[in-house]
């Protein structure tokens, strides 16, 4: 498994990949319930593009043998010491660790950037699978939040888990 910085360079096979996952994808992201489109994907990358300019949105390709497998983004948007880690993976490759390397490697790109003293990774509390990543990590479960701040679809129970590392 390696990461690499997403570019527009990468819109094609991305949207394989996400394409690829939409069922396994919409059971937990509110963003691919109502399936997925070339518009949806040319926005997210051009907020992908702003993001890295601006400093606050870091989306990265987990590849596997160079294929992307699925994506790994840290955010810092929620506040100036703290970055959130989000992530997805194809559900032909979940299962072998990739989502736990691929995180780990956005913890130390989080703490190199300037003042980040925190990162959270949120998820529904039936993901379970996802609630695997942080508990590897070390990072420390901190909340569990009602309503949740993305709408309950699929497998979700409207229950946010927040999980915390600290420098």
């Amino acid at each position: 498994m390696k990461l690499r910085r997403l570019t527009d360079a990468d819109a094609a096979e991305l949207f394989q990949a996400v394409t690829e996952s939409l069922p396994h994808l919409r059971l937990w992201m509110p963003w691919a319930a109502n399936g997925y489109d070339a518009s949806m994907l040319a926005e997210f990358l051009a907020d992908a593009a702003q993001g890295w300019d601006r400093g606050t949105l870091f989306p990265h390709a987990i590849t596997v043998d160079d294929a992307i497998v699925g994506l790994v983004t840290a955010n810092r948007n929620r506040g100036a010491d703290l970055v959130e880690i989000g992530y997805w993976l194809h559900p032909a490759h979940t299962g072998q660790g990739h989502a736990t390397a691929a995180a780990a490697e956005l913890v130390e790109f989080a703490f190199a950037l300037d003042g980040v003293r925190r990162i959270q990774i949120w998820h529904d509390e039936a993901n379970v699978a996802s609630s695997g990543v942080p508990r590897r990590l070390g990072f420390t479960e901190i909340d569990r939040r009602t309503p949740p701040r993305e709408p309950a679809i699929g497998n979700r129970v409207g229950v946010d888990v927040v999980w915390e590392l600290r420098r």
